[in-house]
């Protein structure tokens, strides 16, 4: 009968192929605690065979001594050069990371305008407030062209800027004359074909 892998006991990383987990097996039979810290030693010497790159370093070595602990389920009493990690902090879930879920109006414009238009709408008039209105609005029509291809009218940009500011800020086409932004056209992935030399 052939003895296929699919048939064998799942392995708990796979990685290290069913030799390693075997040694493994057969380490945690040893009853001389002496002869099964020696044993692991020598698992742990093939294991870093298999990964060069684990081989040097103190935090390193940790990780496959934490690999040899999971792999004998938690179950090997040996004299472990290192704290090795436990079974409850290996199926803790990281903690969650907050998440601003503010509403935004505009989605295509961000809260970061959002943000720059509160600045703008506080400052004094003059010279530097009407230069950061210019460049809010063209991030705004530069924002715009990247959900509208084909084109952005700058009296609609000035629309918007208007009422998200609450009509503290209105600016007309006379006044102000927007930067001409190009769309990127799109690069095609597909390859050419080449033609055939006759």
């Amino acid at each position: 009968m052939l003895n296929y892998n699919t048939q064998q006991k799942k392995l708990i990383l796979p990685e290290y192929g069913r030799n390693i987990q075997q040694m493994v097996e057969h380490c945690l039979t040893i009853e001389d605690k002496a002869e099964r810290t020696r044993c692991a030693h020598t698992i742990i010497a093939t294991m870093s065979n298999l990964f060069p790159e684990l081989r040097d370093g103190e935090d390193n070595q940790r990780k496959l001594w934490d690999h040899l602990a999971i792999m004998a389920d938690f179950k090997l009493d040996i004299d472990w050069p290192f704290e090795v990690i436990q079974a409850d902090k290996l199926s803790t879930l990281p903690d969650k990371v907050p998440y601003s879920v503010q509403s935004i109006r505009y989605r295509h414009y961000g809260k970061d305008i959002e943000r720059l238009i509160e600045k703008a709408v506080v400052m004094e008039d003059g010279e530097e407030r009407t230069e950061l209105c210019r460049l809010i609005a063209n991030h705004m029509k530069k924002l715009m062209l990247a959900v509208n291809r084909d084109g952005v009218d700058d009296a609609k940009i000035f629309k918007d800027l208007a009422e998200m500011s609450h009509g503290a800020i209105i600016i007309t086409t006379e006044q102000m004359k927007l930067h001409e932004f190009k769309a990127v056209p799109v690069q095609a992935t597909g390859k050419k074909k080449k033609k055939k030399q006759q």
